[in-house]
């Protein structure tokens, strides 16, 4: 790649001498002489070959080239200014990168308002979310891939902070045939019944998600993939009911009936990595995850302080 002919102080010159009105005010707020402005200009002018300034009156205005090359040049001091901010900061101690590993259960809504409280605090900072499921979260983690983890399992050596349960409910459709019994069910009616089960994602010791009685099985990848297996009438599942809700709501999927184990709530947990201490911006991320998980899903987010 070519090395740029143009330098930055080239740009803010320019810009300057636009944004003032000419180039005896930009050298006032550039501290600089006037001839050392005008020459820099010109100078620009000949290292790109095209003209940026027509002379106006008294004043310098913008030609077409210059107007367009002039935009996107804000754009870039723009951005060298912000990395010489991350390098200040990262310097300080500031983490140029988080790393989130989520169990897929667990409910996203509660994760944007979080990233989105973060985004004007984090300085840079990027996230870079993960989901997995069950046992994957744990193997993430514990490979020290992951600063922070969201599980619905007590990871062992990890001690977690307990956040909010998440709802199950054991669905099928309208029409399946555990609903048109038209009676309290229990483990026995499930049984002869084709049951969905989400795959775990770990790799070493993968574990099934809920109740595994049934003879026959669909076994998927994701909870989405279950709740359009179950709400197309291929068998029962127990689904988050907050991936749900619209489903419910709608009546492509119903309850069953279960005389016990129909409702269950698991507790998760926010674990954080052991590999090293928490930095500035991995601290304010995991208050803001804790923050938004006690708030009610339905409640409107409120703006970050």
């Amino acid at each position: 790649m070519k090395a740029p002919r143009v330098t930055l102080d080239q740009w803010r010159t320019l810009q300057a001498v636009v944004d003032h009105g000419g180039f005896a005010q930009a050298a006032e707020v550039l501290h600089r002489s006037q001839s050392s402005v005008s020459y820099t200009v010109a100078r620009m002018q000949e290292q790109l070959g095209v003209p940026l300034l027509r002379i106006d009156g008294r004043k310098a205005v913008l030609t077409e080239a210059g107007d367009v090359l002039l935009r996107r040049s804000r754009q870039l001091v723009k951005q060298a200014s912000q990395l010489e901010d991350l390098a200040h900061h990262m310097e300080q101690g500031w983490e140029a990168e988080v790393r989130l590993v989520v169990d897929a259960a667990y409910p996203s809504a509660r994760l944007v308002r979080a990233l989105t409280a973060f985004m004007p605090q984090s300085r840079g900072c990027r996230v870079r979310l993960r989901e997995e499921v069950l046992s994957g979260v744990e193997e993430v983690l514990k490979e020290g891939v992951a600063d922070l983890a969201i599980s619905a399992y007590s990871i062992p050596g990890f001690l977690g902070s307990e956040m909010s349960p998440v709802e199950f409910l054991a669905v099928a459709h309208p029409d399946h045939p555990l609903h048109r019994l038209q009676r309290e069910l229990n483990f026995q009616d499930l049984e002869t019944q084709m049951q969905v089960v989400i795959r775990d994602s770990g790799r070493h010791q993968p574990r099934d998600m809920g109740w595994l009685g049934a003879e026959q099985r669909w076994t998927v990848g994701s909870l989405a993939t279950a709740a359009t297996f179950v709400g197309s009438g291929l068998g029962f599942a127990w689904l988050p009911r907050h991936m749900i809700e619209r489903e419910l709501k709608d009546g492509l999927l119903k309850p069953l009936p279960l005389d016990k184990g129909g409702n269950r709530k698991p507790v998760f947990f926010l674990y954080a990595s052991k590999d090293k201490a928490l930095g500035p911006a991995t601290q304010i991320l995991t208050d803001l995850i804790q923050r938004f998980d006690a708030a009610p899903l339905d409640e409107a987010p409120d703006s970050p302080a």
